[in-house]
């Protein structure tokens, strides 16, 4: 019952031909196996993040009265963007607390930043000179929650000339509600 073609060859060809089909086998399972573990493997990864996901949407939906209340107070209190004059307030603002606090002020410059659904910006690049103190008692000061201003971009650096000042470069951005024109 065995084909002739098998039946022709010698003792040395069989062995030969079995370890070829033995390595064309085993391959062919660790192809398989191989595809299959990294089925699994994503699988897993997507499962993961999906509980993440899960696990985040579930925390929202318990704070939902939070996330609520803090929707309707930012309706309520974020201001309007009226012009974009605003851009100079700001900045008058922040040389007006830099004042307060004795901290040097240069290179000063203005204006409009992103529109996003959520807010619109304007903003005022500063760079200062001051000692650590007072320059912590500005960021406090200027970034309230209830003025909706923020520091974009800070950049802190000790001045090499004197290592008891600082030198910041600052992108400070008020921020508007959303959807609002200059009139």
């Amino acid at each position: 019952m065995m084909p002739a073609w098998y039946g022709r060859m010698n003792r040395r060809e069989r062995v030969l031909s079995w370890i070829v089909a033995g390595t064309v086998v085993v391959l062919l399972n660790l192809w398989i196996l191989s595809s299959l573990w990294g089925a699994v493997a994503s699988a897993q990864k997507e499962f993961a993040t999906r509980r993440s996901k899960l696990a985040e949407q579930a925390v929202y939906v318990k704070e939902r009265d939070t996330w609520t209340k803090r929707d309707e107070w930012m309706r309520q209190h974020q201001p309007v963007l009226k012009d974009p004059s605003e851009a100079s307030a700001l900045l008058d603002q922040v040389k007006e607390v830099a004042g307060k606090y004795n901290i040097l002020v240069e290179n000063p410059a203005i204006g409009t930043g992103e529109t996003t659904p959520y807010h619109q910006t304007v903003f005022a690049s500063i760079e200062t000179k001051s000692p650590w103190p007072p320059l912590v008692h500005f960021l406090y000061d200027v970034q309230l929650p209830e003025a909706f201003v923020v520091f974009e971009n800070v950049n802190l650096a000790v001045d090499g000339s004197d290592p008891t000042t600082m030198r910041g470069k600052f992108k400070i951005a008020r921020w508007f509600a959303p959807g609002q024109k200059g009139k």
